[in-house]
């Protein structure tokens, strides 16, 4: 099937759309517009337009920031802090925890070669 002349002519003057670049928000920038949200300073299109953003940008800002501060807050326990020496503590033992685990299924493993190669060397 072969175009012609007047096609590629009706084709070649469609106007063309071009997206928007991407722009990407730094957090601190994020995090400010969240709260002028929050404090009703402004909508979201005054925030859309005033960060040079699609609107459903600053809406999903809005939705990621309230869970965020959510999952925070669910986690958060008042007057209890962790120092650093707990945190690592706490990651050796699941370290340690790991490792236990690996060289159990490790030892369950040479056992069964052991046993099905009959070669009774030990």
């Amino acid at each position: 099937m072969s175009v012609t002349s007047a096609n590629k002519d009706a084709v070649a003057t469609l106007p063309v759309r071009s997206r928007r670049a991407k722009k990407l928000l730094a957090p601190s920038v994020k995090y400010e517009i969240f709260l002028q949200l929050v404090r009703g300073e402004t909508t979201i299109n005054q925030a859309a337009e005033s960060a040079g953003v699609d609107r459903s940008t600053i809406m999903k800002l809005r939705q990621v920031a309230k869970e965020g501060a959510l999952a925070a807050l669910s986690a958060s326990k008042p007057g209890v802090g962790k120092t650093a020496r707990d945190v690592e503590l706490e990651a050796a033992n699941a370290e340690v925890a790991r490792l236990s685990e690996a060289v159990k299924e490790l030892a369950v493993k040479l056992t069964l070669l052991e046993g099905k190669g009959g070669s009774g060397w030990r």
